[in-house]
C-alpha cells in the first residue's frame, strides 16, 4: 500500500502538468472547431425617453449596468434610491440604463422620473426598443439587473432588489 502511494504522490505532478498543458491546447484549438459554441457578443441599440442613444459600443470603457424594473413593482422602486445615489457617485465610470419593461407612456415614465428623482437614462418599452431586450437573454423575474465590465464581459445578474453594496462588489471604483 505504501509502495502504491509513493508511486501515485511521484506521478501526480508529470499528471498535473500535462493536464494543464492539455486545457491550455484545448483552450488554443476550441475557436478552430466548427462545432464550438462561443459566447455571443452582447449588441444592442437603446434609445432613452430623452432621445439618446446607446449602444455596446458607446458604452464600452466603461461598467454598464442594466435594470429592468416596472412601475408597478415594489421591490424596482425600492431599489431605486441606491441607483440614484450610486450614479451621482460613479457617473463617469459606470453607465445605467433602466430599461422599463412594460407598455406604459411617456406621461407615466416622467411623473414617475421626478417622483423619485431618477438621474440616470431610462429606456421605455415601445416600438423602437423592445425587439432589443431580447439580446440581454431572457428576463423572468423584476427586477433583473445586469452588470458588465468595462469590456462589455457579463459580470453578474441579480433577480431582485440590489443595493449599493451589491453593486459595490462587481464594479471597481476609479483608481
Amino acid at each position: 500500500m505504501k509502495k502504491l502511494l509513493i508511486i501515485l504522490l511521484l506521478i501526480s505532478p508529470i499528471h498535473t502538468s500535462q493536464a494543464l498543458s492539455l486545457n491550455s491546447l484545448v483552450d488554443w484549438v476550441k475557436p478552430l472547431m466548427p462545432w464550438y459554441e462561443q459566447e455571443p457578443e452582447l449588441t444592442f441599440k437603446l434609445t432613452d425617453i430623452k432621445g439618446n442613444v446607446y449602444t455596446e459600443k458607446n458604452t464600452k470603457g466603461k461598467y454598464l449596468v442594466v435594470n429592468f424594473w416596472a412601475t408597478w413593482c415594489t421591490p424596482c422602486l425600492k431599489e431605486i434610491p441606491a441607483f440614484v445615489k450610486f450614479y451621482n457617485k460613479n457617473s463617469d465610470h459606470v453607465e445605467i440604463l433602466g430599461l422599463d419593461f412594460e407598455p406604459v407612456n411617456i406621461e407615466v415614465i416622467n411623473e414617475f422620473i421626478e417622483r423619485f428623482n431618477i438621474n440616470y437614462p431610462i429606456v421605455l418599452y415601445d416600438y423602437q426598443n423592445d425587439s432589443e431586450y431580447s439580446n440581454f437573454g431572457e428576463i423572468v423575474g423584476m427586477p433583473t439587473t445586469q452588470i458588465y465590465s468595462p469590456e462589455g464581459e457579463l459580470l453578474q445578474t441579480f433577480m431582485g432588489e440590489v443595493t449599493i453594496e451589491d453593486l459595490d462588489k462587481f464594479i471597481s471604483p476609479i483608481s
